[in-house]
């Protein structure tokens, strides 16, 4: 049987720029689903659908895919002038190419898998003004169409490098990332069919970062899903390029420039996550844990696992063979950090390898364990079951009192790490305190006072925190929504001041110290502070005195006019003797108020 051979006109093609904006051979979004026997045209193509029987799935072909269909082609009176079903024999082709008719190609992109539909196709879309065998010139013509079936076809690199055809549809959404470890089988062939390459039986493990034989292999799998299985065509500059690949392990040459046809199953792959995002905790799933919870900080959590160093040395078990299993709550550093920190991102019942660089291990020092010492500096391995946990009560779990009491627990527990010198713990401690007292509206107003008085003690203690940990702009944050409630609260204004020096920003720091000593203007602390600003200042002044007088400088140097020479004197301000003793003894004895003063609020 012959089909039309000539290039595929897209239904966009004839449409006039204010035509319906829409993909070509779709329906109107609007419109609802056709129901059998039902006839619509498609968009304002003149391309007419009836449908004959419903398909099944949700899924139609693009543009590029193989399709699989049986078809009959006859005249409006009924002639027949083409049909695959005379021999029994579906025709596939490309979508897109016209091979069948110019309008056909836009009509099966609207159908689903098995359904039967019959096209009316203008002139446009049909034969045209030329006719074919047994269609004369300027012919209306139907065809009615079965989809059996399609293969998906996927420009990989969008440059014809690889091409891949979906041969069998994979499991889930999830496709391997670069970090992921991938379990594949492929046979590779050169046109001719000979074999080039091939995987044992049971497959070849790899990490798809470390890539594997050729480029387009990694470039195929991440494309794919687990169980899904897909012919490659790849070219050259995707495979051995100009300089082929000698005969290795019982397997030929591939010359250079050679084409390569790829037959690929991903049959499964264990995810790898970068747990504390600077690649020095990797956690690699070996087997998915139930649900979608996670333990998270604060769980309790009981976990078994074989910890051992990077040549093989296990230096710990605990709940194998027999042996009690671990106990600990998570974010509490009851133990090693990459631990920790991995087994809040794991599910009940998943099993996982993780491997841990010394900063998140144990560190430059020697750590004995309970089957061998750790020697400093050490990567680890563990090999880890969550078994249990229970995570911590979310606020929206809790009543009122029940939110009060557990931000009033955080807080002394921040209090306490604040004393131990942990200030990035406190300051975490203190900002989940407000957590649970953050929304007013599910207060009672004989509860307001309690939230209140909670929110502004953790925000001033978080500030403490931040001070301490340099985060300058984090503590003038959380002063300020101190000042929110409360605008002359002293150790916010106190605490901010002491932000804005560390960032250069006097003037504002300033007018806090002015506004502080308004509220209470015998405070010691304060008033420290203050001298410390004004030896600022004067280093400050001195600074872009030099500044301007360097720039007048070079622009006199570079001034071709004749510069009379004149003796500048900067005038200065008449000081108060008060104010100029106060300077004095600023240059002469510096002092920098304890920031160990104005301590965390522990009421």
């Amino acid at each position: 049987m012959e089909v039309e051979k000539g290039k595929g006109t897209d239904v966009s093609d004839v449409q006039g720029e204010d035509d319906l904006d829409e993909e070509p051979g779709e329906e109107i979004e609007s419109a609802p689903p056709l129901k059998v026997g039902e006839e619509r045209e498609l968009g304002n193509s003149g391309i007419k659908k009836k449908l004959l029987n419903n398909g099944i799935h949700w899924e139609t072909p693009e543009f590029g895919d193989e399709v699989t269909v049986h078809f009959v082609g006859t005249l409006l009176n009924g002639i027949k002038f083409c049909s695959t079903r005379d021999n029994g024999e579906p025709i596939t082709f490309e979508l897109g190419e016209g091979k069948v008719a110019k309008g056909l190609d836009n009509g099966i992109t609207t159908m689903k898998k098995g359904e039967r539909v019959l096209f009316t196709l203008p002139l446009d879309f049909g034969y045209g003004a030329e006719g074919r065998d047994g269609v004369p010139p300027d012919s209306i013509v139907q065809f009615e169409v079965e989809l059996l079936s399609w293969i998906t076809v996927v420009d990989i690199c969008k440059d014809g490098g690889i091409i891949k055809k979906i041969m069998e549809k994979g499991e889930r959404n999830e496709r391997p990332s670069d970090l992921d470890e991938v379990l594949v089988k492929y046979q590779v062939t050169l046109a001719g069919g000979t074999i080039v390459a091939k995987t044992p039986e049971e497959g070849y493990e790899f990490y798809v970062k470390d890539g594997h034989l050729f480029p387009a292999l990694t470039k195929a799998i991440i494309t794919m899903k687990r169980g899904e299985k897909v012919k490659l065509i790849v070219q050259p500059k995707y495979a051995f390029g100009d300089k082929g690949k000698e005969a290795t392990d019982g397997f030929p040459s591939i010359p250079p420039n050679s084409v390569l046809n790829v037959e690929l199953e991903l049959v499964s792959f264990k995810p790898v996550i970068d747990v504390t995002g600077d690649s020095k905790v990797f956690k690699k799933i070996l087997k998915e844990g139930e649900g979608a919870l996670v333990a998270n900080e604060g769980a309790a959590v009981t976990i078994s696992y074989i910890a051992w160093l990077e040549d093989g040395t296990v230096f710990e078990r605990k709940g194998v063979d027999g042996g009690q299993p671990l106990e600990f709550i998570t974010d509490e550093e009851q133990v090693i950090p990459g631990l920790d920190r991995a087994a809040a991102t794991m599910k009940k019942g998943e099993q996982a390898l993780l491997t841990i660089c010394p900063e998140y291990g144990f560190g430059s020092v020697v750590a004995e364990r309970d089957l061998a010492v750790v020697p400093p500096s050490s990567n680890l391995v563990y090999e880890v079951e969550m078994l249990d946990f229970v995570k911590e009560k979310a606020p929206w779990e809790l009543n009122n009192q029940e939110k009060i009491e557990a931000a009033g627990k955080k807080k002394e527990e921040g209090n306490i790490l604040f004393k131990d010198g942990n200030y990035q713990r406190a300051g975490k401690k203190y900002d989940k305190a407000v957590d649970y007292v953050s929304e007013d509206g599910l207060f009672q107003d004989d509860e307001q006072k309690q939230i209140k008085a909670l929110r502004i003690s953790c925000w001033l203690n978080g500030a403490a925190c931040s001070l301490k940990l340099s985060d300058f702009w984090g503590a003038i944050q959380l002063c300020s929504k101190v000042l929110d409630f409360e605008s002359y609260n002293v150790k916010a204004l106190y605490r901010r001041a002491q932000a804005y020096m560390k960032t250069s920003d006097l003037i504002s720091a300033e007018m806090d110290i002015k506004k502080v000593l308004e509220a209470d203007p015998q405070n010691r602390e304060v008033k420290l502070l203050q001298k410390t600003l004004r030896q600022l200042q004067v280093e400050s002044n001195k600074r872009d005195a030099k500044l301007f007088t360097n720039m007048f400088a070079q622009m006199s140097k570079g001034s071709s006019m004749p510069v009379k020479k004149l003796k500048v004197e900067i005038a200065e301000p008449e000081k108060s003797e008060e104010a100029a003793a106060t300077e004095r003894e600023c240059v002469a004895e510096p002092s920098t108020p304890s920031e160990d003063r104005m301590a965390v609020d522990q009421s």
